[in-house]
């Protein structure tokens, strides 16, 4: 191994201890917090849960008022921005009948949230996680979900 292959495979450690620096608990209480402040000013409880990009949830908080269900939808949301690495609200068209992903959902074993609340975390041009966000409609959904995305981002800077 030479000096220069050395030198990559040092900066590739540092820059993923650095992304596991993104995932800190003050980050993500900050995002939660941003994501209840929504939700409340929405008037809708929800369940938010927050993944890195190796499929582990960070963190998950589900508000008081929110539906039972929502504690199982949230991390599905966040798997599914992952997995297809776009926003949920945006899966729902390749999968519908016709489309070039129908019955992606069957294949999963209904592992895959095809509405949204569900978007990826993106910082440097990479995915390094996910959120997602579930309990009130699927608009309410998506704008506390963007709530939280974009404080994470915030925190992240």
């Amino acid at each position: 191994m030479n000096e220069e292959q050395v030198s990559k495979i040092i900066q590739k450690v540092i820059q993923e201890n650095d992304q596991q620096d993104l995932f800190n608990l003050h980050n993500m209480e900050q995002t939660i917090a941003a994501a209840v402040a929504k939700a409340n000013e929405l008037e809708v409880g929800v369940t938010i849960a927050i993944m890195k990009a190796d499929q582990v949830v960070q963190m998950s908080y589900h508000m008081p008022n929110a539906n039972l269900v929502s504690c199982t939808l949230a991390p599905k949301k966040a798997w599914s921005a992952l997995a297809m690495k776009e926003p949920t609200k945006d899966i729902s068209k390749d999968i519908q009948p016709g489309a070039s992903l129908y019955q992606m959902e069957t294949m999963l074993e209904g592992k895959l949230a095809s509405f949204a609340g569900g978007i990826p975390v993106t910082i440097n041009g990479k995915i390094i996680g996910a959120i997602g966000v579930s309990g009130g409609l699927v608009e309410e959904d998506q704008a506390i979900c963007e709530a939280a995305v974009k404080e994470f981002v915030k925190e992240s800077n």
